[in-house]
């Protein structure tokens, strides 16, 4: 996995906030020290403001750097993130602590990938699509999202990919149905040497268990609720075969055969 520097607290500067689809907004950010070390599927614990709702960070992933800019896509779910959606250029109370956590690995050999991105589940696979395009790493995007509008940075990966498969739950774009489904006939079809998965855990898990039968290594990036963001708190964790890790410092970026998707099965060490 990538490791980054020592992440840093940076002061952070509103450049824009765009509404892309309903509930879904675009935020840059710019931030040079955290832009010019952050690597594909690390993420940053953003501080959105002052006052009782804010007291905690919110983790965000980095969907893309560029130049002393950082972009960050994220779904209006709750207080945190509804505050976000109203900041602009005027807002000063941002700051950032980042890179943090371990990102996507890319193995030495790798020639050809498939990227699964589900709902929101793009917001980390951005820089990772281009650094893999930069590399010469032909890819394949299976995009999955309830309607054709929330399938967000859709044109960021078909400037980049060999080929992109868009499914939908409402058929306004591509495949109706499951982007799970698509991703079975993928694997069935063509050779890989690695899958990313981002999105709903239920998804993850359901292409995790296709790459291991197609004999593809998979990874996931999880989410979970994170109060420090430094690996202190423990309200993070993620059972694995090697035993309880904390999403924020050893992941969010796993590889799929390492997580114990159903932690229950797994008796407690005394």
């Amino acid at each position: 996995m990538t490791v980054s520097p020592q992440p840093v607290l940076e002061t952070v500067r509103v450049l824009a906030n765009e509404r892309i689809a309903t509930g879904v907004g675009l935020l840059t950010l710019q931030a040079p020290r955290i832009a010019r070390s952050v690597e594909p599927g690390q993420f940053v614990h953003l501080r959105i403001g002052v006052g009782r709702t804010e007291i905690l960070r919110r983790p965000f992933s980095v969907h893309r750097a560029v130049g002393d800019r950082i972009e960050i896509l994220y779904q209006v779910v709750g207080a945190g993130t509804a505050r976000l959606a109203r900041v602009g250029p005027a807002d000063e109370d941002l700051d950032a602590i980042g890179p943090v956590g371990h990102g996507w690995d890319v193995p030495a050999g790798t020639s050809h990938a498939l990227l699964v991105t589900g709902g929101l589940g793009a917001a980390p696979m951005g820089m990772l699509a281009e650094r893999l395009a930069a590399q010469g790493v032909a890819c394949v995007v299976a995009m999955g999202a309830p309607t054709a509008e929330r399938l967000v940075a859709r044109e960021l990966f078909e400037s980049v990919a060999r080929k992109v498969v868009l499914t939908t739950d409402d058929g306004t774009a591509g495949t109706r149905g499951l982007v799970t489904v698509a991703t079975e006939r993928l694997l069935a079809e063509e050779r890989f040497d690695m899958v990313y998965a981002c999105g709903p855990e239920g998804m993850q898990r359901a292409v995790a268990s296709q790459a291991a039968v197609a004999g593809v290594r998979c990874q996931v990036s999880l989410e979970r609720l994170m109060a420090c963001g430094i690996g202190a708190c423990l309200s993070c964790v993620v059972t694995t075969t090697n035993g309880r890790k904390r999403a924020c410092v050893d992941g969010p970026v796993f590889y799929a055969e390492e997580v114990v998707w159903y932690a229950s099965e797994v008796p407690p060490k005394h």
